[in-house]
């Protein structure tokens, strides 16, 4: 058992100076004081650090993607240093565009191979179009049998999708709710936004008209353009949780959207940041032109976060729900994005200046003052 002292504690509602045990990779005990006895192995000092919840990133391609330029423009696998850097303790992978020369099993391998290493991982079955690539017949059966399948991926609005119908979207929400209820998961469609001038249409006429939850419809890239986020911000006002993409896909900085949202009366529990890390994007000089590749950053939820902070004045205990209680609420999953006991041990923490110093990714350090120490498995 690990037992940390002096941490000042948003769970994310600032609780205060508080120690905390932690061992069997949960939560044991939260306390203003916990005395030191013969099964505390460690003790860490948190001399007053800001801890919150390890962070979820809800829409990470972990096995890469792109691929729109040809082979060569393909992004490599992401590694599980790159997360714990900045922050990230439970990571949702996808495919994208491509579900010929990667596949779910391939996806579903990363997933494990990435909780071996150290951190919580899980994965959508699908991917942009409505043809099956699946592990088992349906998305039904993997929802239910697998462990990892939270739910489904798919693209709407895009001229790479299969411009699924209303009807479309209908039968396999369908297959994600009733796998959920019998698979012991809350299941979301996960739904890629694109440019279309049809924008989010379906998705109001699924809910409006065929009345179907609304919680389980899950859309992602909301702020690509500013007319688009004016319907996402209706669809949360309608009680639906909206993904904004903080590592592309953006018309601004992802933490002004979030301001605009506020002051157009969402609720902060109704918006989550989700990375799109190692989406393969165009590299362009100044005029525009295309002068290589590069693939979207991992790391920029935890920056909007703090920008949000520092620059939009959203208390920490407000903000960081965005990576944390919210993700976590999406997904279905009852164990993580909070700081309580018998929640899973994923902790991050902060100087006053919020720079982080340490995480810890089920119980375990991760990061040591500033300096990733979880080890990949080939390094």
């Amino acid at each position: 058992m690990l037992l940390i002292k002096n941490a000042t504690v948003y769970a994310p509602e600032k609780q205060g100076k508080k120690d905390l045990l932690l061992g069997g990779g949960q939560i044991l005990a939260i306390s203003d004081t916990i005395d030191s006895h013969n099964g505390i192995s460690d003790t860490w000092d948190a001399q007053g650090k800001i801890v919150t919840p390890g962070f979820i990133d809800q829409h990470v391609h972990v096995i890469g993607a792109g691929g729109k330029r040809g082979f060569a423009s393909m992004t490599p696998e992401i590694k599980v240093t790159e997360l714990i850097a900045c922050g990230t303790t439970t990571a949702v992978g996808l495919l994208g565009t491509d579900g010929s020369t990667r596949s779910i099993k391939s996806l579903y391998a990363k997933v494990k191979a990435l909780e071996a290493e150290g951190i919580s991982a899980y994965m959508y079955t699908g991917y942009y179009g409505l043809d099956p690539v699946h592990i088992m017949e349906n998305v039904q059966d993997e929802m239910i049998f697998i462990d990892k399948v939270l739910g489904c991926k798919i693209a709407i609005t895009d001229i790479r999708s299969s411009y699924p119908t209303d009807l479309d979207l209908l039968r396999l929400l369908r297959q994600v709710r009733v796998g959920g209820m019998i698979g012991g998961k809350k299941g979301i469609l996960h739904l890629h936004l694109g440019n279309l001038q049809s924008k989010m249409d379906v998705l109001f006429k699924i809910v409006e008209e065929h009345q179907f939850p609304i919680e389980n419809i899950s859309p992602t890239h909301v702020g690509r353009t500013k007319e688009l986020f004016e319907e996402a911000i209706r669809f949360a006002q309608l009680g639906g949780m909206i993904d904004i993409t903080t590592g592309a896909s953006k018309y601004t900085d992802p933490y002004k959207s979030v301001l605009y949202a506020l002051e157009k009366g969402v609720p902060i529990e109704k918006m989550t940041f989700s990375s799109d890390g190692n989406a393969g994007l165009d590299k362009l000089d100044e005029d525009g032109n295309f002068i290589g590749f590069r693939k979207a950053p991992v790391n920029r939820n935890l920056a909007e976060v703090v920008d949000l902070v520092q620059k939009g004045g959203v208390d920490i205990s407000e903000a960081f729900k965005i990576i944390t209680t919210n993700p976590a609420a999406n997904l279905g999953l009852k164990n993580k994005g909070r700081i309580g006991v018998g929640m899973d041990a994923d902790l991050c923490c902060f100087d006053d200046d919020l720079n982080l110093t340490e995480v810890f990714a089920r119980g375990e350090k991760a990061m040591d003052s500033g300096t990733v120490i979880l080890k990949e498995s080939f390094e």
